[in-house]
């Protein structure tokens, strides 16, 4: 099962995570957490302007940071099969391995990088209109994962589409 994910994180260098979403291939399973006690002085100014206005929009997400591990481990613990982790960027699947801890959960199998797929015209469009919606902005690491799936799910229905029409 793929599951998406992005994060967000307090500027390139230290990467501190402000935020973490997932959401499975289904989208029966969703995960999103935002971290209380992040180093606000260590933000980008992108970050400042762009990822923490868009916090505290959701009841119940928020943990202090030494408990953001358990709660990402506990909830890969609850699904049910091999996963495969699915991002656009090394620094997301990096605090995703911070965070599942080592060695990762055995039920991680491994990553798809979707980095190819980000640039492609079918991918492209579906994000944008994804997040062409107000309630879903970009930089919020909830909507981004979820836009992450809706722009995979596209470019795979072109791709059998385009499979079954070479047929």
């Amino acid at each position: 099962m793929l599951i998406f994910l992005d994060t967000e994180f307090t500027n390139l260098a230290d990467r501190e995570p402000i935020s973490i979403g997932m959401v499975s291939e289904d989208g029966q399973h969703v995960f999103y957490r935002e971290v209380a006690n992040f180093d606000f002085d260590t933000c980008s100014a992108f970050v400042r302007a762009n990822v923490v206005p868009l916090l505290g929009r959701y009841k119940d997400v928020t943990v202090q940071a030494v408990m953001l591990q358990a709660d990402v481990r506990g909830w890969i613990g609850t699904l049910p099969r091999s996963l495969t982790i699915s991002c656009d960027s090394e620094w997301d699947w990096e605090i995703f391995v911070k965070l599942a801890g080592c060695p990762l959960p055995t039920n991680v199998s491994g990553r798809f990088d979707l980095r190819p797929l980000i640039d492609t015209t079918v991918f492209h469009k579906a994000v944008c209109r994804f997040h062409k919606h107000p309630d879903r902005p970009w930089h919020h690491a909830l909507h981004d994962a979820l836009a992450h799936r809706v722009g995979w799910m596209a470019w795979n229905d072109a791709r059998r589409q385009a499979m079954l029409s070479a047929k």
